[in-house]
């Protein structure tokens, strides 16, 4: 879906942005560690705008979690994906977009209520801990711009 040399980024609040440069750290970084504790999460499209003379899509989408006791729930706000493709229908840069603030409101009240996954503990405690995570760059520093 991608081309070789793509890059896919988002913000991630205040203070960082995420960046992947290449289809290898798309694979690697963006739809592998980034997903991992997001299994049981679901990006549902609500609508999908198209410029064919941009070549540009932008998707938006709810984020829903699918709890144990089989319930689900929804971080409040607009999420989305914006993609420019190229002339052979492959993704050039990808930038997503959501609600930082409502995210971490919903990943809270996982914790409090023991729903958060294995998976995404294990993410939050290699965060809280200081580690350095592939394709974090401080605000405006990263190699390639969100903007």
């Amino acid at each position: 879906f991608y081309t070789e040399d793509a890059t896919y980024g988002w913000n991630i609040g205040p203070k960082e942005d995420v960046m992947c440069v290449g289809v290898d750290e798309i694979r690697d970084i963006a739809l592998g560690l980034e997903m991992e504790g997001l299994e049981n999460w679901a990006y549902e499209y609500q609508k999908v705008l198209i410029d064919e003379k941009q070549g540009e899509i932008v998707g938006f989408w709810k984020q829903i979690v699918n709890k144990s006791d089989g319930t689900r729930d929804e971080i409040y706000g607009i999420g989305g994906s914006w993609f420019r493709l190229n002339g052979d229908n492959l993704i050039e840069w990808q930038r997503d977009f959501f609600d930082f603030g409502h995210v971490a409101k919903m990943f809270a009240a996982l914790i409090e209520s023991g729903d958060l996954s294995t998976g995404m503990q294990k993410r939050i405690e290699r965060s809280l801990a200081g580690e350095k995570l592939p394709g974090y760059y401080p605000l405006g520093e990263a190699p390639v711009p969100i903007w």
